[in-house]
């Protein structure tokens, strides 16, 4: 009898969990930063039409748009979040706020593609107090930004490899491409990690002091810790870092 009441909780629990993550996943303004995502490969795809042979950028074209498929990026990070968050209550209910819709409208106003042609070449130097200064060392340490341009820029470098693989076969077979992209993971966020105060000061610039502070406390809690370990899972998974193109499954219908 006891068996079949755990059996039973279990039933009822699971699809609720399922079903908090896929809340989370909207409130924390996934969908939209993956819109932007590709937004922005398209218009990299448009500058690259000009300046590559045609066979080269059919490639190219053609494992980008594999590999980023919008339903199957969303499937991907979904079922991740939900397999490395327990619990997603507590982050459903910090981006739920007032201050955390405030944060996703301004990370995701961050990577609008618009935004992103306007500071192509880097962006302003923010000024800010000594007092700001150290919350925003405390996100950045907080926070897994590093690793996730990182991950962006392996994902995208990946699509190259791929592509050159199969226009000179044999050339970097055998998972190579891979193994060479992710042992330059540590210097690209190296690079990323020079620049993330002055980013993170950018990007949040209109939240207050206390604001602030709020969300580094939440980044620095269990829930956070958990919360952002998981999205750095989801994000790998929905950029499939580290797998070749060929052999990413189609899109499955539903999650």
């Amino acid at each position: 009898m006891r068996a079949l009441c755990v059996a039973l909780f279990m039933f009822i629990s699971l699809p609720s969990l399922a079903a908090s993550s896929v809340e989370l996943y909207k409130v924390a303004g996934w969908p939209e930063q993956r819109a932007n995502f590709n937004d922005a490969l398209s218009a990299a795809q448009a500058r690259y039409r000009s300046t590559l042979p045609p066979a080269v950028y059919k490639a190219l074209v053609d494992n980008s748009n594999k590999r980023f498929a919008p339903q199957a990026m969303d499937q991907r990070a979904q079922q991740a979040l939900q397999d490395n968050l327990a619990d997603p209550a507590p982050a459903v209910s910090f981006f739920n706020s007032a201050l955390g819709k405030k944060i996703v409208a301004a990370e995701t106003l961050a990577t609008r593609k618009d935004q992103l042609a306007r500071y192509a070449n880097g962006l302003p130097q923010v000024d800010a107090s000594d007092s700001r200064r150290l919350l925003i060392g405390h996100l950045a340490q907080a926070l897994p930004a590093k690793e996730a341009g990182a991950e962006v820029s392996l994902a995208l470098a990946g699509v190259a490899a791929d592509s050159l693989s199969q226009m000179i076969p044999g050339l970097l077979g055998g998972g190579t491409a891979q193994a060479l992209l992710s042992s330059q993971r540590q210097n690209l966020m190296n690079q990323i990690g020079a620049e993330l105060d002055n980013t993170l000061l950018f990007v949040y610039r209109d939240l207050s002091d206390a604001e602030l502070e709020e969300f580094v406390s939440f980044a620095q809690s269990d829930a956070g810790k958990t919360y952002y370990q998981a999205a750095l899972a989801a994000m790998r998974a929905g950029l499939a870092v580290g797998q070749n193109t060929a052999d990413l499954a189609p899109a499955p219908q539903g999650i």
